[in-house]
């Protein structure tokens, strides 16, 4: 694992990282969010991953995620999940 960038946010309370991981298949994104949360000694659910992006015939990839100090801070920050529309009957 290398740290290609870490940069710290203080607007918004959060560290921006990229990082390059070798694996032997393309890591889920709870996979990728506990990779950097054990890399900057924090909690799985402080990590927003951003992207996960692979090169054909390498197995290297580029994790791009966001850490923040705390979850009140990961709420206000980072979009929410749409729901999806209920089933017409």
């Amino acid at each position: 694992m290398k740290v290609l960038e870490e940069k710290e946010n203080i607007l918004l309370n959060r560290t921006e990282v990229k990082i390059v991981v070798e694996a032997d298949k393309n890591p889920s994104i709870p996979e990728a969010a506990k990779i950097a949360a054990e890399k900057f000694k924090s909690s799985d659910d402080l990590v927003a991953v951003k992207s996960i992006r692979g090169k054909f015939g390498r197995n290297t990839f580029l994790i791009v995620a966001n850490i923040y100090k705390s979850k009140d801070n990961l709420d206000l920050v980072e979009p929410k999940p749409k729901l999806k529309a209920a089933a017409k009957t």
